[in-house]
């Protein structure tokens, strides 16, 4: 029996309902947001389930009723993953669809952007919208009008849910009461309060981690210390079967660096470390994802003394500092980060850079520490940049570095730098003035889009555009915000250095040769910022070294002449006996790196009086043509029985490659594989099966058969 609401429902349809729209399907949308809503709210369910009724009260036959319920538990704030809404713009697009229910407008679409779609669709292909009021024609102005209204109003109600949720948590995160979750070694009672672990090893343990830090300035060198004291690193468990337990696991490099960077341990609560980019998200087509991180500046909220810390907030801050001259990645070098300081005897690493290429160059040790840059060659096969040892540019370098600790170029150095630190200061007063004005020019053009008549179509086009051009502004401003930012701030000089360096600058150079490389390395990157070596004509190469100040000074500094060339393995008054010996070991099957160990044991030298190592012995024996370890010629198929690589591949008509990828995949069995005790090759102790297995495996190898069509 149909309802007085229903009858009077038909009534007000009957002149919109024709016969073809009887002739299509009836949908029913059915959708709650949240599964919460669907195991606990069931009346909603039961009175959408209703609209069946309704459509057979219209006229619909009961085939011709199609409940399309697969959006239950999903928000309808957006289109993605709702298959149920993807589904009915697919009927409508297909003609099948003659009326859509749906119990409200905010069943079917929680915005525009997916309302306006259904909307045009609906009205392209004569399909009815009714909703629990009411049936609507998109064709009809009124009710497209209506239609339009509602979805305005679905929208407005989802942001005002929005604001008020984003309002109280906001609140809390002013006051910085939100319940972020800790990390390990915070503990959250029942209070709310936040304590220590009460657990003294994990508080001991995290301890360690950031004084190390402090005293090594390196997470690979906390991570090379801990492993070397198996010291293990407790994590608490964020899910899985041990959710909530801390478990104990082997130190890592990712944990020893978010350690460090997490400002939790210094007392403070910082909200919005990490933000969603909505650009990002689009390009990775994931909902959840597009998250990146924020540097300080950027984030939500920061406050200090919230929890109790593990180490000073002004530690922390040089913590920061020192990962970020620490830095390798192309961001920050790019932005002339030096890296960590090593044990390496080149004063000058992490410093150093190219004139050609701007890249930073590398510092090999091989027969003496030398400053190279192959990228020309690497990228473009073209000739390496630049080679030259570093005795020829650390002394130069060490001397312009004593000279600049005098106190009269000291004094003239910090006014310097303080005038530039003023200057930096003013420009960015005026940044911040030119992001706020483009800022408000973004807001007022927002404001001023809603405002205007949709149907008024040439008055909304202008103001669409102007709100982009506006944003565009906005946009383009933020980023030459960002760039400018990346520009390295002007250093200063702490006055306690100042003073030590006052001191040091009659000692230091007594003291120069007593310190360790690590000490000098550091001293050196107090006042100097990068050196660029460029080659230049007549063997020299221009030298300059560039000072935290922004100055430079220039050197040129001769590579080699005929005099000082390198010296050569034929200059070697022992090199005869040398290669006799390498020639000696190497016979007897013995491998490079144990040559090189046995050379230095017997107290002989490579070039510039250094240590053999293997590349040193294998470019020797290479050179000599000593290309096999059996001395001259093949090897051969079959050694006392078994049989090498070569010959059971010829005896399987296969490649020697196809022989060494089963041997790492063990489908040859390891018991049948020894070694050569002088040639150090494979021997295969096959039996007949295992070769007419091998043979058989060969045969239907469809790269095998193809090279034997070819051979045929």
């Amino acid at each position: 029996m149909v309802s007085t609401r229903n009858a009077l429902l038909t009534m007000n349809g009957g002149q919109k309902i024709q016969a073809t729209h009887r002739q299509r399907l009836a949908c029913i949308y059915i959708r709650q947001s949240s599964l919460k809503q669907v195991r606990e709210n069931t009346e909603s369910q039961v009175n959408q389930y209703r609209l069946q009724e309704r459509a057979s009260a219209l006229g619909w036959a009961n085939e011709q009723i199609r409940v399309i319920d697969s959006d239950q538990g999903i928000s309808g704030s957006s289109s993605d993953g709702r298959l149920g809404y993807q589904e009915i713009l697919s009927l409508v697009s297909l003609g099948k669809v003659g009326i859509i229910f749906g119990y409200e407008v905010s069943r079917l679409a929680r915005n525009n952007a997916d309302w306006y779609p259904l909307l045009q669709l609906a009205d392209m292909f004569g399909v009815l919208i009714a909703d629990n009021d009411a049936i609507y024609d998109p064709k009809d102005f009124n009710d497209r009008m209506v239609l339009g209204l509602k979805g305005t109003m679905s929208e407005l109600e989802l942001h005002l849910i929005r604001q008020r949720l984003d309002t109280g948590r906001m609140n809390k995160i002013l006051r910085a009461e939100y319940r972020q979750p800790l990390p390990t070694g915070l503990v959250r009672e029942r209070d709310g309060k936040v304590y220590q672990d009460p657990d003294e090893q994990i508080r001991h343990t995290l301890q360690l981690i950031l004084d190390k830090f402090a005293e090594l300035g390196s997470c690979s060198k906390v991570l090379q210390y801990m492993l070397q004291q198996r010291i293990q690193f407790p994590r608490r468990q964020v899910g899985g079967a041990f959710h909530g337990e801390t478990l104990w696991k082997e130190p890592s490099y990712t944990v020893i660096h978010s350690i460090i960077k997490n400002p939790a341990y210094a007392g403070a609560f910082a909200h919005g470390r990490t933000q969603v980019d909505p650009a990002r998200r689009i390009a990775i087509g994931n909902p959840r994802g597009g998250r990146v991180v924020r540097p300080p500046e950027a984030w939500i909220h920061l406050q200090q003394d919230v929890y109790p810390a593990y180490i000073t907030w002004q530690q922390y801050l040089a913590n920061q500092e020192q990962l970020r001259k620490n830095a390798t990645t192309f961001e920050n070098a790019r932005n002339a980060a030096q890296g960590a300081v090593r044990e390496g005897s080149a004063l000058l690493q992490g410093l150093v850079r190219c004139g050609c290429c701007a890249r930073r160059m590398q510092v090999r040790y091989r027969n003496a520490p030398t400053y190279a840059c192959s990228q020309m060659y690497d990228s473009f096969g073209q000739k390496s940049c630049l080679f030259i040892h570093a005795n020829k540019i650390d002394p130069v370098v060490v001397q312009a570095f004593f000279d600049a600790i005098q106190p009269a170029q000291l004094d003239g150095l910090a006014l310097l730098l303080e005038q530039q630190k003023q200057e930096q200061g003013k420009l960015e007063a005026q940044w911040q003035q030119k992001l706020q004005r483009a800022e408000y020019d973004a807001r007022r053009a927002e404001r001023q889009y809603p405002q205007v008549d949709p149907e008024n179509r040439l008055v909304a086009s202008t103001i669409e555009k102007r709100w982009e051009a506006a944003l565009n502004a906005l946009h383009k401003t933020q980023r030459d915000y960002q760039l400018f930012q990346q520009t390295a701030a002007a250093p200063s000089i702490p006055l306690q250095v100042q003073q030590q360096f006052r001191h040091l600058s009659d000692t230091l150079p007594q003291l120069w040769p007593h310190l360790a490389n690590e000490q000098k390395k550091e001293l050196v990157r107090t006042l100097i910022s990068q050196v660029i070596l460029t080659p230049a004509e007549d063997n020299q190469v221009a030298l300059r070294i560039v000072w935290v100040s922004g100055h430079f000074s220039t050197f040129s500094v001769k590579r080699y002449s005929p005099l000082n060339a390198p010296p050569q393995w034929e200059d070697l008054p022992h090199f005869p006996a040398l290669l006799a010996r390498i020639h000696e070991l190497w016979l007897q099957g013995i491998f490079d790196h144990e040559i090189a160990r046995i050379l230095n044991h017997e107290g002989l030298r490579a070039l510039e009086n250094a240590k053999f190592n293997r590349v040193t012995v294998l470019r020797l024996r290479l050179k000599q043509g000593w290309q096999h370890r059996s001395g001259s010629g093949t090897l051969p198929e079959i050694i006392d029985g078994p049989y090498t690589v070569r010959g059971l591949a010829n005896a399987c008509n296969v490649e020697m490659a196809w022989i060494r990828w089963h041997i790492t995949a063990k489908t040859i069995p390891p018991e049948v594989i020894s070694r050569h005790p002088q040639l150090q090759i494979y021997l295969f102790d096959i039996s007949p099966e295992l070769l007419a297995d091998l043979r058989a495996k060969a045969a239907h190898r469809r790269y095998y058969n193809k090279r034997k069509e070819i051979r045929s």
